[in-house]
């Protein structure tokens, strides 16, 4: 496998061109599935993750063209042959449940496998199942497959989620499009990435209102159309390298930046001491002093502090004056990086959901081995602000969420080279 080797101690100066946003992406290709019309995405992230569906809607009959060296994306389902999402492919990417909602508003009837992906705790898709039920489906747990039918065509209903989930608000959200009646959801997800996913559905032709509030209402309509659709800017890169000059020092504007999409995450960094300024390009971030002050985290849904940014701000609180508390709220077992970053000189305490770090004068360069996507990146982050040379391996997770990461963080100055398995 493929290792990461971060030798530290460079200042970053420089810009960073922002991805467009893995999640949105990955939710926006299955809403071809919807129409017999195309679908064309721009600003598409060229991912690991983004193959993994193109090879699902594949399966199934979905034409996908990879374009302008895979930042445009043409999809048409208009020839659907198969409503069987099937494990060896599902196995792979939990986002893969996305392709339920749609297949079933437009066909009929799915076939999909249970899904996969990083190993960051349960995250059960009974809400999607629930929400999916309460427009009417008929559902069957057999052999690892969820088997749902809709033989008269999806009813609207009121969905009333007990936690607000991303994944299960997006699935429904898409099948109560071509559902007769209207589909109220209540306690939905507020996430940039519904809010994208809705902007492209109107755009289809679905009627939408509430999106980035925790009601929305759907009412269906008989068919959809074709769309051309930009995907939103990748929040969690965005901030993922918007913490590189913070670690390490510098400067760095990364471009396609946007202060809402970060809102509680850029206020704990001015907290800890980051400059973070709005420009006409992006955001420009700087640290103010030599090194940053100790701030207590508590994850939460949007617009709170993302989860997916928790291991990023660990490592950052690693080299931070004082002593910082991390609390997990959204995913359990999710502090899996902790220990790889202990061999690096950190000083971390984790007791379930909580994780306290003591700030250390400076970190040492070490072997260490990516748990999860999000820790992968970590990792590199910590590598930066390190003495000598930090080795990171398993970093198949981060070609899930992060295109390039080292000709990105290279072009602004620091030293990073990807070794290549023999």
């Amino acid at each position: 496998m493929d290792s990461i080797v971060v030798t530290g101690g460079a200042e970053l100066r420089g810009e960073i061109p922002i991805a467009g946003a893995k999640n949105a992406c990955l939710t926006l290709m299955p809403a071809t599935l919807l129409s017999e019309s195309p679908l064309t995405l721009t600003n598409a992230p060229r991912l690991s993750d983004i193959a993994t569906m193109t090879s699902l809607l594949r399966s199934l009959g979905v034409e996908v063209a990879s374009l302008q060296d895979g930042r445009v994306l043409s999809l048409s389902s208009h020839a659907l042959d198969s409503h069987v999402a099937d494990y060896n492919i599902v196995r792979k990417m939990r986002a893969s449940i996305l392709v339920l909602g749609p297949l079933l508003a437009r066909t009929g009837h799915a076939v999909v496998s249970l899904p996969g992906g990083c190993a960051i705790g349960a995250r059960p898709v009974d809400l999607h199942l629930r929400g999916l039920e309460a427009l009417g489906a008929e559902l069957e747990l057999r052999d690892g497959y969820v088997h749902a039918s809709a033989a008269g065509g999806l009813k609207g209903g009121k969905v009333e989620f007990p936690v607000a989930s991303v994944g299960a608000t997006e699935n429904v959200l898409m099948a109560a499009t071509l559902a007769k009646g209207t589909t109220v959801i209540e306690n939905a997800a507020k996430e940039p990435e519904i809010v994208d996913l809705a902007d492209c559905l109107r755009r289809m032709g679905a009627r939408i209102e509430g999106d980035g509030t925790r009601c929305i209402t759907v009412e269906g309509v008989d068919t959809l159309s074709g769309a051309t659709h930009p995907v939103v800017t990748d929040r969690i890169e965005l901030g993922t390298y918007m913490l590189a000059p913070a670690i390490c020092g510098g400067e760095v504007e990364c471009l396609g930046g946007r202060m809402d999409l970060l809102g509680a995450f850029i206020e704990k960094l001015d907290e800890a001491g980051v400059s973070v300024e709005q420009t006409e390009r992006g955001l420009k971030v700087r640290r103010r002093g030599d090194r940053v002050r100790a701030v207590d985290v508590t994850t939460e849904p949007f617009p709170g502090f993302p989860t997916d940014l928790q291991a990023q701000m660990m490592a950052l609180l690693c080299t931070a004056d004082g002593t910082s508390t991390l609390h997990e709220t959204i995913f359990e077992n999710r502090f899996m990086h902790a220990p790889e970053l202990t061999r690096m000189g950190a000083r971390i305490e984790v007791h379930g959901g909580t994780a306290k770090v003591h700030g250390v004068e400076r970190l040492k360069g070490a072997p260490v081995m990516a748990t999860d996507l999000r820790a992968s990146v970590s990792l590199i982050l910590a590598g930066l602000a390190a003495e000598g040379d930090t080795v990171v391996n398993r970093v198949y997770h981060l070609d899930r969420g992060y295109e390039n990461v080292e000709s990105k963080l290279g072009a602004v100055g620091a030293r990073i080279e990807r070794v290549k398995e023999e």
